[in-house]
């Protein structure tokens, strides 16, 4: 072979080299570190007490500390701690990736017992060779003996809405009423049975479940409240609602105020059947007017307006003053009518007349008759 083969062989060995370097081939890598599949730390870890059982939530990672998706289900470790001791396991479940969590402690008598005092949560998720990646955020409850049960919950409905009453037994414990909408509630639109119509003052939908803190030193606008009793005004008539009640011990740990619940009471049902009249009228008018220019007298009447949400309208009532004629008589159609005020034209001159009005809903209900008014009609 020739210099110049030789020369053309030697470029050739060169530039293949050279583009096996460029795209790697045949080149092997650094070599990447196994993935040590340590689940993600839960990070919304929440606790609630009730008696003696403290209920724990939580939603499973989906993926590794190494952004790999998790496939296979994890064991849980469930550990509490009071005060700087150290945290003592309890039993865990097995659960799924991106499930969500949920374990109920029962405590032991040390734990369920004395004053109340700030009692710690974690959870930790352990890979299949027992390592983690740290303990999850802490969600913390009152260790402590509970308030008693309440006692004799009764509840009775009233126009202002339903009033609960229970045994007081001289804890200065708050009380915390539970209220559930039994009511089944629409929640598709259908052919058959189509959804009524909403305006704009339609109320929004009511939700599933309420509570209200019954606090002795307290009042809102929604309850009327004491010792022993309380008021909820946030109901809706044609409902069926479920109460409970536990009772509610509340202590200052550091900048956060926890509560100590005791065990919940047997639930009363209430049916809010609405057989009450609306309001009675108030501030009931009349002023006579003379026929002139070829209009005929008349009695002109007007109120204020009563503003409950269920009124129909209002029926008027006229009776003479004296004489044969001095029993009361409806004067208005026998449709109730909305606007507050009323035109009698069947009047004669020289005579006294007086007035009342009664309002109605759309159940019929009919109030008392307001207090009276009196007029008399000018000779011409």
């Amino acid at each position: 072979m020739n210099p110049v083969s030789r020369l053309g062989w030697a470029a050739l060995s060169a530039l293949s080299a050279a583009a096996l370097a460029a795209t790697g081939c045949g080149t092997p890598g650094a070599p990447l570190p196994p993935s040590l599949k340590l689940p993600d730390p839960v990070r919304d870890l929440a606790a609630t007490r009730t008696g003696n059982q403290v209920s724990l939530t939580w939603t499973m990672p989906k993926k590794s500390t190494d952004k790999l998706l998790l496939k296979a289900n994890l064991p849980v470790r469930v550990c509490r701690r009071e005060d700087a001791g150290t945290c003592a396991p309890a039993a865990g479940p097995l659960l799924a990736p991106g499930s969500s969590g949920a374990f109920t402690d029962t405590l032991p008598p040390a734990l369920a017992s004395g004053p109340p005092r700030p009692l710690t949560y974690f959870i930790e998720l352990n890979n299949r060779n027992g390592r983690s990646a740290g303990l999850s955020n802490a969600a913390v409850v009152l260790a402590g003996e509970a308030p008693a049960p309440v006692a004799g919950l009764a509840a009775q409905m009233r126009k202002e809405g339903v009033v609960l009453r229970w045994t007081p037994d001289g804890e200065k414990a708050a009380i915390r009423l539970h209220r559930k909408l039994l009511t089944p509630q629409p929640n598709a639109e259908s052919a058959a049975t189509p959804k009524p119509r909403q305006g704009l003052l339609a109320p929004p939908p009511e939700p599933l479940e309420q509570s209200l803190l019954v606090d002795s030193g307290a009042q809102s606008d929604q309850s009327a409240q004491s010792l022993d009793r309380a008021l909820d005004k946030d109901i809706r008539f044609g409902q069926v609602y479920e109460y409970r009640a536990q009772r509610v011990a509340r202590v200052t740990a550091g900048s956060q105020t926890l509560e100590l619940a005791g065990e919940l009471s047997a639930p009363v049902r209430v049916e809010t059947v609405d057989i009450f009249p609306p309001a009675v009228p108030t501030g009931l008018a009349a002023v006579a007017t003379a026929g002139e220019n070829g209009a005929e007298p008349a009695i002109d009447l007007n109120w204020q307006p009563v503003t409950e949400t269920d009124l129909a309208g209002y029926q008027v009532y006229r009776r003479e003053a004296g004489g044969a004629n001095g029993i009361w008589q409806r004067i208005s159609p026998a449709q109730p009518f909305v606007a507050p005020a009323f035109h009698d034209n069947q009047v004669q001159p020289g005579h006294t007349y007086s007035y009342a009005v009664s309002a109605i809903d759309r159940g019929g209900h009919e109030s008392a008759r307001s207090a009276e008014t009196e007029e008399t009609m000018p000779n011409p």
